[in-house]
């Protein structure tokens, strides 16, 4: 039986006062779903707050981003390593805003694809659990490329340490026109996308497929957080905007109960 994770993503909101705030009203109600894993992504600039505060609790932390390399001149980066030195359970790696927004130093999508698995290796070397996003942009959405684009990105993951490295990963898929729009995917579609992914992952190893948590990214609010848990092949939520709203934040939590 996999377990549920509710991953909360910051992106570049808060300050040490909010921080506090949020903080302080999510641990309030952390008992009542002690039964999920939770966890939460703040700027870099606050880890170190984020880390005291949920110390001895229940609750994880992570960055949002990580770099390929371990060390070196590369200013502005932060590495696998300073990462387990904050004692981070988890990253995001190739979430979508990076891809798009930034898109990542305008690369070739290929190249940024393999960046995107060298994290990954780098993060699962620190005994770091990647969060590994993947997803399809409005424009391949609307021309029905989701399982072509899924699957590419799966294959790339699985070719970089091989499919049973997955067992060390969590997976989200995370469509780029559902994020920050308002418009969430429905629990059915959802649904088809993620039981494709772990067919995909079967071909290869079967018990790595079974096992292997894949959250849903995508508007996911208190109000449809619990239909689109209940699918079979769903294992939590990657959550942005919702979790900077103790009640939002919170009302997800206990729906993946």
């Amino acid at each position: 039986m996999r377990k549920l994770l509710v991953a909360g993503n910051w992106k570049m909101n808060g300050t040490s006062a909010t921080n506090k705030k949020l903080l302080d009203g999510i641990l309030t109600h952390a008992d009542s779903f002690n039964s999920v894993d939770v966890a939460l992504f703040p700027p870099a600039v606050y880890l170190q707050q984020v880390q005291q505060a949920l110390k001895g609790t229940n609750l994880s932390w992570g960055t949002q981003n990580l770099s390929q390399f371990r060390q070196g001149a590369y200013t502005g980066e932060i590495s696998a390593v300073m990462l387990k030195d904050f004692g981070c359970r988890y990253v995001l790696i190739g979430h979508s805003e990076r891809r798009c927004l930034y898109a990542e130093l305008d690369l070739d999508q290929l190249v940024l694809d393999h960046i995107i698995a060298e994290k990954y290796e780098m993060a699962i070397s620190e005994g770091i659990t990647p969060i590994v996003c993947i997803g399809e942009s409005p424009e391949e959405h609307a021309r029905g490329e989701t399982e072509e684009i899924i699957g590419r990105l799966l294959d790339i993951t699985i070719e970089r340490l091989g499919v049973k490295a997955l067992s060390q990963a969590v997976l989200a898929y995370e469509p780029v026109w559902a994020i920050g729009t308002g418009k969430s995917a429905t629990p059915e579609w959802a649904q088809e996308v993620h039981s494709f992914m772990r067919e995909r992952i079967a071909k290869h190893d079967p018990t790595t497929a079974e096992t292997v948590q894949i959250l849903y990214g995508g508007s996911v609010k208190g109000n449809n957080a619990a239909p689109l848990f209940s699918m079979p092949d769903i294992d939590g939520g990657l959550i942005g905007g919702a979790s900077l709203d103790v009640d939002e934040f919170v009302s997800i939590c206990q729906a993946a109960v």
